[in-house]
């Protein structure tokens, strides 16, 4: 089993249902067809020019049959899809796809959430039962399954450009069958099934049962979507299947056990706390006969196990990790650098794994959070997104995979493009934490703590909020140093890390840490932050008691991150248990105590230690 590292209802609420797309586009591999014998199309600048009318367009509705039976009903579940292709389709002119999947499409239900404010699982003791809360998700909740007039925001620039649109329900949603799982393997099939159909793979029927086909397509298909819509693409990608050219993951997840735990803690999305596996399958479960998904979604509730935290077989088939050497499709990875919904460290470790197996691929970095780059940058985005689709769809060489890899939008709003991410020239270099934390202790470049053991001690709270927290001048809730200011710029690029020597004074407590931009006027940021549960110091599928007084190696990961620290400024590294706004809440009073002289922050730095060392003396 391998490690993962960290999906959605709350990706579903920050997106218009029917606005934000999820792209895919699929084809007859039978059916391949020279680009050049299509001349009534334009790639004049290496881009596909709009030169079809795309109100001009034939509209199917269909359904494709998925080789799984979710539900349990005895037959295959079948996949609702809406196509809408140009006409000139049935002149005999053959098209790549676009393909958007996705379980929102027909809005969500009212929900109940996990309560947070419960004590956390000490190994031997019985676990806390949780009582639900009760809310409604958004405008979508409560409706019913209806036949959706399922369109896109990318609709038109595609249709004018020589693409055709296909729309399709993830299973368990509107007028799919099966059952929604967050990220099982029914619904990676699912999605799959309409890149086969469109290939000629898997059978497809109209209303009345009969045969369809999709004789009007090339066979070259793309993904794209945002959140959910985004993940699927994913998975689908993962599973190497033939004729998906390339995807875009817009905000997408690679590891659902990183959207709800963190090395063993139970985590929740930014805004969403007591969201899990089985509330978000709850929420898009929206096909007309629920009844028959019920003990599915039992099964999740049981299997998520949100009392150890723990990676299990239930996680291990949502990580999409585990295959990324089956990738054949390019990817162009997009994510916000503020989103806290779906963190950074998902599209992190994606990028990395792609990277680790040579697939072509391409990152976007903004500034915003779980949004779509059309709010964000749209024209250089869509000629950006044409390039791409023109190159691996249209099947014209126009260079893209030669350029830069990574294009980073810096926090004055300006953007850069260089080579790949992390930035080149960036290395690991360490600062090391010195008395004085329930105040402000100081973060050092150059040495540790020396002499015997310097131990700082705090307490948890959490009914008070990290950002309190961090801007309170003294608190026995947390430890806090900061560097001198900087007297230049430090870029930092990646995956910050925190390295402690920690003790306890309970069998069971979270640990989190925050990095932190202090101004000269005094205003800080939280750049990122990071959780662990330390019952899964040595293996996060597995929990190795608290013995309290012990002192234990604990290794935390923060969110990736790109971020400029301007000089002037100081760097902070500041240290709580419960994060009232991610982790679990347990009754105030679990007391840490960490070793000073055997911990230290891991910075991702442009320029190694040198550049710490310059910086901050």
């Amino acid at each position: 089993m391998r490690r993962a590292r960290g999906v959605l209802l709350a990706a579903a609420l920050t997106l218009p249902v029917l606005a934000v797309p999820a792209l895919a586009a699929p084809a007859l591999g039978e059916q391949d067809h020279d680009v050049t014998a299509t001349p009534s199309l334009d790639f004049e600048g290496g881009a596909s020019q709009p030169v079809l009318d795309p109100t001009a367009v034939i509209r199917e509705s269909l359904y494709v049959q998925a080789p799984v039976d979710s539900d349990g009903d005895g037959r295959d579940d079948e996949v609702y899809v809406e196509v809408v292709r140009p006409d000139v389709t049935e002149d005999g002119l053959r098209l790549p796809v676009v393909y958007f999947v996705s379980p929102y499409f027909s809005g969500g239900n009212p929900l109940e959430f996990h309560d947070v404010d419960v004590e956390l699982h000490v190994p031997g003791q019985p676990a806390v039962t949780a009582a639900a809360t009760s809310a409604a998700r958004d405008a979508a909740a409560g409706q019913t399954a209806a036949r959706p007039a399922i369109t896109s925001a990318y609709e038109s620039f595609l249709l004018a450009r020589g693409y055709a649109v296909v729309y399709a329900e993830s299973l368990g949603t509107g007028l799919s069958t099966g059952c929604p799982t967050t990220g099982g393997e029914n619904e990676t099939i699912g999605a799959r099934s309409v890149v086969d159909w469109l290939n000629g793979r898997a059978p497809g029927r109209d209303a009345a049962g009969e045969p369809v086909d999709a004789g009007w397509t090339t066979g070259h298909v793309g993904m794209m979507g945002v959140s959910y819509n985004g993940t699927l693409p994913n998975a689908v990608a993962a599973t190497g299947v033939e004729g998906l050219e390339v995807v875009v993951p817009i905000g997408a997840i690679s590891s659902w056990y990183d959207y709800y735990r963190a090395d063993g803690a139970v985590v929740a999305p930014g805004g969403y706390q007591g969201e899990d596996a089985d509330v978000l399958a709850e929420y898009v479960h929206t096909r007309a006969d629920r009844e028959v998904c019920a003990p599915v979604i039992d099964a999740l509730t049981e299997q998520q196990d949100r009392v150890t935290g723990d990676y299990n077989r239930f996680w291990d088939e949502r990580n999409y990790l585990n295959d990324a050497d089956r990738v054949q499709a390019a990817v162009l990875a997009v994510h916000g650098l503020a989103d806290w919904n779906v963190k950074t460290g998902q599209v992190a470790q994606w990028y990395d794994a792609l990277a680790q197996h040579d697939v072509p691929r391409a990152i976007w970095l903004h500034q915003a959070g779980h949004v779509d780059p059309l709010s964000v940058r749209r024209e250089e985005w869509l000629d950006t997104l044409n390039r791409w689709f023109t190159n691996y769809l249209h099947r014209v060489d126009n260079g893209v995979a030669q350029e830069p890899r990574a294009t980073v939008q810096r926090e004055d709003g300006s953007w850069t493009v260089e080579a790949d991410w992390p930035a080149p020239g960036t290395s690991d270099a360490s600062l090391w934490p010195w008395p004085g934390g329930a105040a402000e202790g100081a973060l050092d470049p150059s040495y540790a703590v020396p002499g015997s053991a310097t131990v700082e001690r705090f307490f948890d709270d959490a009914t008070k909020s990290a950002q309190s927290l961090v801007d309170s001048p003294r608190s026995g809730n947390r430890l806090a140093y900061y560097t001198p200011p900087a007297t230049e710029d430090v870029r930092l690029s990646g995956t910050p890390r925190v390295d402690f020597a920690v003790s306890f004074t309970r069998p069971a407590a979270n640990l989190s840490a925050l990095l932190v931009d202090r101004a000269p006027d005094g205003d800080t940021r939280i750049i990122t932050r990071g959780w662990t549960d330390p019952q899964n110091r040595d293996a996060v599928d597995r929990t190795s008691p608290i013995v309290p007084g012990e002192t234990y190696r604990v290794e935390l990961a923060m969110q990736a991150q790109d971020y400029v620290l301007p000089a002037g400024h100081e760097l902070g590294l500041v240290l709580l248990s419960s994060d009232r706004d991610f982790t679990l809440r347990p009754a105030p009073g679990a007391g840490l105590a960490v070793e000073l002289g055997r911990t230290r922050l891991i910075l991702p730095t442009v320029g190694g230690r040198s550049t710490l060392t310059q910086a901050f003396g």
